[in-house]
């Protein structure tokens, strides 16, 4: 019997296409400021947004992670991506004027940046939706090319 592999991708070219853009547009900005960042992960399937929900939920041991099901993070439509800037090769987890910077260089390329969210702040999430809603994702509606 055949198991099921959840996917959680690091890779730009599963993206949407604009996304693909934004996140090399945004890397290039950071670069531009002395700010190296690692993407930590694009597209993931809704098993994996499943499991990433359940931590801190199930396992009472961590943090809780995400507010999103499987369906509801927009990394499973493809426009979202998470990163960590990095210091000397090393990931800055919790450096959080590091986060602002790019954060901030996120916003100024079209990017909405999870640290700029009243409830849930998400320091290493940047999405860009062009303007569709979670709803119109889940019925089907897709991102156009030229946005």
């Amino acid at each position: 019997m055949a198991v099921n592999k959840m996917i959680n991708s690091r890779n730009i070219d599963d993206l949407h296409p604009v996304v693909q853009k934004l996140c090399n547009l945004f890397i290039a900005e950071c670069i531009l400021t002395n700010i190296n960042v690692m993407i930590t992960s694009t597209y993931r399937d809704n098993e994996y947004q499943d499991f990433l929900y359940a931590k801190g939920r199930m396992d009472k041991t961590t943090a809780i992670v995400t507010n999103a099901k499987g369906g509801e993070s927009i990394h499973n439509y493809r426009l979202a991506f998470d990163f960590v800037p990095l210091k000397d090769g090393k990931p800055q987890w919790n450096n959080l004027d590091m986060f602002k910077l790019c954060g901030a260089i996120a916003g100024q390329i079209g990017l909405e940046w999870g640290g700029d969210w009243i409830k849930f702040k998400d320091y290493p999430h940047c999405q860009f939706l062009g303007g569709l809603t979670l709803s119109e994702l889940k019925s089907g509606k897709i991102l156009p090319l030229d946005k």
